[in-house]
């Protein structure tokens, strides 16, 4: 299956933006190159704005809507937002963690999930850093990048916080899905004490109306998750979702219809065969029982 292997978008509004403006170009029949000519401006700039590359500036946005005879002051306006929004978001709250997110693309995950309405993670081996605690995400990032000085690991533990009051607390928290093999808790990170401390905030979070959590026992054996973890994640109409697969050094993201699709059947798979919520905060409970004797 093909990997798109391009920078991410840098927000949601660029996605939006980006695809507005194709759509505005496509009804005037219009090609980039003829766009390009009339409005003497860079072929290959226009290319990269349509396909949400880079960003672009109000004058060159009303300069094109001026070209494809676009005279309603609201669907200009609506526009004009999406370029506004998409600037603003260009000043995001994890860009002073930026020396440490950029080796692996996390800041261009960030960027797309501070815009995502719904979560849906399945994870193999780890809880999914939206429900990690301190200490387990401390030992997560301290074991996994070794090339990190102290101060960075603290640095990145911020973020993996901030992360999760920014997008699960507030007054429009994102909704979680999160599916989790068995693996997951079986394997102690940090310290016996560390990983009660993990299960009993998984059973806390689960409970709450945004985030579920189920698990696949051990007793259902293979299954379609066995070939990784994997992000699917849902914006608002007319945004399409998309795939986040983190890799250690080339994090990558699938936006092709039939990938999402792929995705979305392999999800739909686990949820149907993983223990129900209920059941899963008892095996939850049973399994964090186990470490105390």
């Amino acid at each position: 299956m093909p990997l798109k292997r391009s920078m991410v978008p840098q927000s949601v509004y660029r996605r939006q933006l980006a695809a507005r403006l194709k759509e505005l170009r496509a009804a005037t029949g219009l090609t980039l190159t003829e766009v390009a000519d009339r409005l003497e401006v860079n072929q290959g700039s226009l290319s990269r704005i349509e396909n949400g590359e880079r960003g672009t500036t109000p004058v060159l946005v009303r300069a094109l809507m001026d070209l494809y005879d676009v005279k309603d002051e609201d669907h200009r306006a609506d526009v004009l937002d999406l370029v506004r929004a998409d600037k603003e978001q260009q000043k995001p709250w994890w860009r002073k963690y930026s020396t440490v997110l950029t080796p692996t693309r996390y800041d261009g995950y960030l960027a797309l999930e501070a815009g995502a309405t719904h979560l849906a993670s399945y994870q193999p081996m780890l809880v999914p850093g939206l429900l990690q605690t301190e200490d387990y995400a401390r030992a997560v990032i301290s074991q996994m990048r070794k090339n990190l000085s102290p101060p960075q690991v603290e640095s990145l533990v911020r973020v993996r916080m901030e992360r999760q009051n920014s997008r699960l607390g507030g007054d429009a928290p994102t909704g979680l899905r999160a599916i989790l093999d068995e693996a997951v808790l079986r394997r102690t990170v940090g310290s016996a004490e560390a990983m009660r401390d993990q299960m009993r905030k998984l059973m806390e979070a689960s409970e709450g109306p945004n985030v579920t959590v189920q698990l696949l026992p051990f007793s259902l054996g293979a299954h379609p998750g066995l070939y990784g973890p994997f992000v699917i994640l849902t914006f608002p109409p007319p945004t399409p979702d998309l795939v986040w697969l983190e890799n250690p050094k080339n994090s990558v993201y699938l936006e092709s219809t039939q990938d999402v699709e792929n995705y979305t059947d392999i999800f739909d798979q686990l949820r149907s065969t993983a223990l129900d919520p209920s059941e899963t905060r008892t095996r939850i409970a049973r399994i964090s029982k186990e470490l105390e004797e």
